[in-house]
């Protein structure tokens, strides 16, 4: 099998060792190819040279026959078949398109870990206000603070044609995933035998900064991307423990402010501490709180550099994983998920490098980030340890909810390559639905909204 070339030396508009401080102003005549040349986000509209990845039409924009909202989403490339497999014996033959941490679950697991790889789909698709709002932010929004804010932004990504690291950064944390959100999930971290405990949470967002009617006025005086709670449902030993978070934009003029709830003291306190390498939720220390949604909260513990763009093999259209026929038994295996589940696709990411500043305390001290270019998530991970070795690599499983319409992740995957365990995050197979129409208010992210969460 020929070896794939990387986009980033094959394309005249990648962009290599840009510094995050860099603040270069999109011009009008930049701005103007959005919704031609440019996706109405920001992705290049064509083909790849070889045509593997195909020119994107739209996306998903209409659900398959005899889906109704609450199901699951059935699998609209299911007639799909596998083009090739990656694995351990052939891998170094797709070295361009794999990231180093994807090499090591390679060499890590090579009996059983393994890529099977799709036609590509660019399903990626979204409402119409965010499109305008993305192309109206493209020559209004910047970074302020030295990059901890944003100034000039309403609903829709801020940086659509990025300059900087910092700039794709922001434009995962504001990616569009619906406005009101209510969901039910699971989340396991299996032993090396394969035995976990499942923890069921449910959560309710409420993305305030994806509003039809934020404005960058709003936004600027509010300060504020979103509002979550996060309640646990079983184990019975956990039941109750309860989480809020207010999602400031600029954490650094205005720090997150988080909330616990604990069913042995009965009482809310104040988590200033629920930030950066704090563990995250009953994660039994494979995650970090800055880890959730791949990437979350303030960006000054890191400078951010924009390597560019390439090809990439990355989880994508990921219904077969989502199915609701699956248990999750069929998901969880020893060392990482089912990989006959696991459906790898070619797509065009940026690529970000964040380094923590010298003197800053964190458990990792480098991460490389690999955003989808179609919808600013970020797909894949590569993270690495204060010794300089890579530590974890992190895969999150999208797919076009298309009720909505929105690209999110199904599962989000962390995998801890020194303790040879993982964390499997988002299980829904078993679960109700998301309720992306969910009617939620600002009491309903109060403490003692949080106290009476905890106390079902």
């Amino acid at each position: 099998m020929m070896k794939y070339k990387t986009l980033t030396s094959a394309l005249t508009f990648a962009l290599v060792a840009v510094s995050g401080s860099t603040l270069a102003a999109v011009t009008a005549e930049e701005a103007a190819e959005l919704g031609k040349s440019l996706t109405p986000l920001g992705a290049v509209v064509g083909a790849n040279s070889d045509g593997s990845i195909p020119a994107w039409t739209g996306g998903i924009t209409a659900a398959p026959a005899g889906y109704s909202e609450g199901d699951h989403h059935p699998d609209p490339f299911a007639a799909d078949k596998i083009e090739y497999t990656v694995t351990a014996a052939n891998y170094k033959d797709y070295d361009a398109v794999l990231t180093d941490g994807q090499k090591a679950l390679f060499e890590t697991y090579p009996d059983t870990f393994k890529m099977n790889v799709y036609k590509t789909h660019r399903s990626a698709s979204f409402p119409q206000y965010i499109y305008d709002g993305t192309i109206a932010n493209a020559t209004r929004s910047s970074l302020a603070d030295s990059g901890n804010g944003i100034v000039g932004a309403g609903a829709g990504i801020p940086f659509p044609i990025p300059k900087s690291g910092l700039e794709v950064i922001w434009n995962h944390i504001f990616r569009f995933r619906g406005v009101d959100v209510g969901r039910s999930a699971g989340q396991a971290a299996p032993m090396k035998s394969g035995a976990y405990t499942y923890i069921q949470l449910k959560e309710s967002i409420k993305f305030l900064s994806s509003a039809e009617d934020v404005t960058p006025e709003k936004l600027q005086q509010t300060n504020m991307v979103f509002k979550f709670k996060q309640s646990v449902t079983q184990p019975a030993r956990l039941a109750g423990t309860a989480l809020l978070v207010h999602e400031t934009m600029d954490q650094v003029k205005q720090p997150r402010q988080a909330w616990t709830y604990n069913t042995g003291q009965r009482r809310v306190r104040r988590a200033p501490n629920v930030a950066y390498d704090t563990p995250g939720t009953a994660s039994d220390g494979l995650r970090t709180t800055d880890d959730y949604d791949m990437y979350n909260g303030s960006p000054d513990r890191y400078e951010w550099n924009l390597i560019g763009k390439q090809e990439l093999l990355i989880p994508y259209n990921s219904y077969k994983l989502h199915s609701d026929t699956l248990k999750n038994d069929d998901i969880l295996k020893p060392g990482h998920i089912e990989p006959e589940l696991v459906r790898y696709e070619k797509h065009r990411v940026w690529v970000v490098e964040a380094q923590l500043k010298p003197g800053i305390s964190h458990i990792y001290k480098k991460r490389r980030f690999y955003i989808d270019e179609d919808s600013w998530q970020v797909s894949v991970a590569d993270i690495y340890d204060n010794r300089d070795q890579l530590y974890r690599v992190a895969m999150a499983h999208a797919l076009n909810y298309y009720e909505v319409p929105a690209l999110w992740s199904t599962l989000e995957v962390f995998h801890d390559l020194q303790a040879r365990r993982y964390i499997a995050i988002g299980l829904d197979n078993q679960e109700k639905m998301y309720d992306f129409g969910a009617t939620l208010r600002d009491k309903d992210f109060t403490p003692a909204a949080l106290r009476k969460e905890g106390r079902r």
